[in-house]
């Protein structure tokens, strides 16, 4: 061993020799006993003899005796122990972030797998239920011809035995859709709202109480006249067109108007289709932000057509606050509007002012 900068050039430059050195904290100005083979050391002379509280003096007289150059040589041997130090820190911590990288890969993997292989047994469950469906609608199909034709055309008996026939159909291809997209079978359209509207007064209305299966009516809030296919206590089947729906009774009031007729008397099952589509689509929050006062009242009054025509309880429109002129818009027609039974602000957490809230009857 030596403290010798000639020797350690010596080693450097000589074959068959080799520097070596112990590691030195030199923070901590303590050893590390640790050996490190292919460089040489520092001695840290002047370093130790600072902590160790020689006079200033003596040091700097041994500095200028050494010279600037064994002081700057041993302190880029200092420096060239600290990158390597860094370094070879900094190759552990990659070495550790490439593994665990490789952990989250390969876990990833995994979860990728078990997804897709629940995605095809959530498919073949669905075409399995998509098949039993179909099975029990055609038997349904079967039993509802031989009704019709048991019943001998009788009124009553045929538009009940109708009605069923029409309902398995259309569940039939609502599920089919459902099952097609890959999807679950969508639940049953949403209850409706249970409402306590006053009929509207007509100078073509009768009295509520002579409604009965067969009775033409009309729904309060529009002028579409339907006809009463079935009564079950409070509520009333009632097909507007080929459109059937399931209305409150007191929502009703029977009117000597006909419906509009129909020689054909079918509509296309993409239209009946549409129709349920649309209700099942509903949204009960439309945005008219960015429309122009004409544009609004227009989509408000559709908007509104819908959802009391779809038995909703509560919408909420959303027009902002701005100028108020297209909030002042919106609440002149809906103060008009049959079917409304108030409205009012939304709660400040929600939006408050820029957002009015529709409860319907």
């Amino acid at each position: 061993t030596t403290h010798y900068q000639i020797l350690k050039q010596f080693a450097e430059d000589t074959p068959g020799l080799i520097n070596g050195s112990m590691l030195y904290d030199r923070h901590l100005m303590q050893p590390m006993f640790k050996l490190s083979i292919g460089n040489p050391g520092s001695s840290f002379a002047v370093e130790i003899a600072r902590k160790i509280g020689l006079p200033l003096e003596i040091i700097s007289a041994a500095e200028d005796i050494v010279g600037k150059e064994y002081v700057n040589l041993d302190n880029y041997l200092l420096d060239i122990t600290r990158d390597k130090r860094y370094w070879e820190n900094k190759r552990t911590a990659i070495r550790q972030k490439e593994k665990k990288l490789e952990q989250m890969l390969a876990q990833y993997s995994e979860d990728a797998e078990q997804l897709r292989s629940k995605r095809r047994d959530i498919i073949e469950e669905a075409r399995a239920e998509a098949r039993k469906i179909l099975d029990s609608s055609n038997a349904a199909i079967e039993r509802t011809i031989a009704d019709i034709k048991q019943a001998n055309a009788e009124r009553e008996r045929t538009l009940e035995a109708r009605r069923k026939l029409k309902e398995e159909r259309l569940a039939l291809e609502k599920d089919a859709r459902n099952h097609r997209d890959n999807n679950a079978i969508l639940s049953k359209a949403p209850k409706k709202k249970k409402g306590n509207s006053e009929p509207k007064p007509s100078g073509q209305t009768i009295a509520k109480a002579e409604i009965v299966v067969g009775t033409n009516v009309k729904l309060d809030g529009a002028g579409t006249v339907g006809t009463v296919l079935e009564i079950s206590g409070k509520n009333a089947i009632v097909a507007f067109g080929n459109l059937k729906t399931n209305v409150k009774l007191d929502r009703l009031t029977a009117t000597n108007a006909q419906p509009k007729s129909n020689a054909k008397s079918t509509v296309s099952m993409q239209t009946i289709d549409s129709g349920y589509e649309r209700q099942l689509n509903f949204k009960q929050e439309i945005d008219l932000r960015g429309m122009r006062a004409d544009e609004a009242i227009q989509a408000v009054t559709y908007f509104i057509d819908d959802a009391i025509r779809f038995s909703i309880a509560r919408v909420r429109i959303l027009h902002g606050t701005g100028t108020g002129a297209l909030r002042q818009a919106v609440r002149a027609l809906l103060s008009t509007t049959p079917g409304i039974e108030s409205f009012h602000d939304e709660d400040v957490r929600f939006g408050g002012a820029g957002i009015t809230v529709v409860n319907l009857k």
